[in-house]
């Protein structure tokens, strides 16, 4: 065997091993830094905040559990197919939260809402305070559920299993209004950075963040997502 192999052998074989060790309980690691537990939303993101999200897809009543633990005012929803790749599972019901309202009421999966809670608690609240001296009191968003592949190509969108939210616009508590649309290129400096600031903050707690940057049809929102593949655009 060559020496590349053999130690690509013995890196993955050892790797194997040390999962499995914490998976029996056989070696003990701090929760926030143990790949099997929960995520918490009480603690800040890791390196491992994304993947403890992911995977609680398949897990619905931790998931509920989870995000229980949080400010949000949810109630779980039942499964539901629409469409032959279009519907939701897992999912909740989201009115609001104890300190933050949304334009409306939507529908999304329970691990997007995990998410978002460690997201607002972490990233967005803290970045508020921090460029404004105010927390952000309602968020604008463009939804959830739509069932519509990606633009311009046939694969379903996030947003065909209420696995996705679109972000168009923040009203802090003293009544500052901040838009992506206007104010991602605006002449106000301080909405300029705390825009970047959200983008680079969301990239790691959420599996997809697409913005201003990415492209023309996002020009107006952030799209936030909690999918397979992992993009920070």
């Amino acid at each position: 065997m060559r020496p590349a192999r053999l130690i690509l052998t013995v890196l993955i074989l050892g790797l194997a091993g040390a999962g499995l060790a914490l998976a029996a309980g056989l070696v003990r690691l701090p929760d926030r830094w143990n790949p099997f537990a929960p995520p918490v939303i009480a603690d800040a993101p890791n390196l491992l905040t994304d993947w403890k999200i992911a995977r609680l897809k398949d897990a619905p009543d931790q998931c509920l559990t989870v995000l229980e633990t949080g400010s949000l005012a949810f109630t779980p929803v039942p499964d539901r197919q629409t469409a032959e790749s279009c519907g939701f599972r897992n999912a909740v019901r989201v009115g609001g939260a104890e300190d933050l309202r949304f334009s409306s009421g939507f529908t999304a999966s329970c691990p997007l809402m995990v998410a978002w809670s460690i997201f607002e608690r972490h990233i967005l609240q803290p970045a508020a305070r921090r460029h404004f001296a105010s927390p952000v009191a309602r968020v604008e968003h463009l939804g959830t559920y739509a069932c519509r592949p990606v633009r311009g190509g046939s694969t379903p969108s996030q947003h065909a299993t209420a696995n996705a939210i679109d972000i168009a616009g923040l009203v802090l508590a003293d009544g500052t209004r901040i838009t992506l649309a206007r104010d991602w290129s605006g002449d106000d400096a301080r909405k300029r950075a705390f825009l970047r600031e959200l983008r680079d903050g969301a990239c790691e707690v959420f599996r997809g963040v697409l913005g201003p940057d990415y492209n023309a049809a996002h020009r107006d929102h952030f799209h936030l997502d909690m999918g397979r593949w992992s993009i920070c655009r």
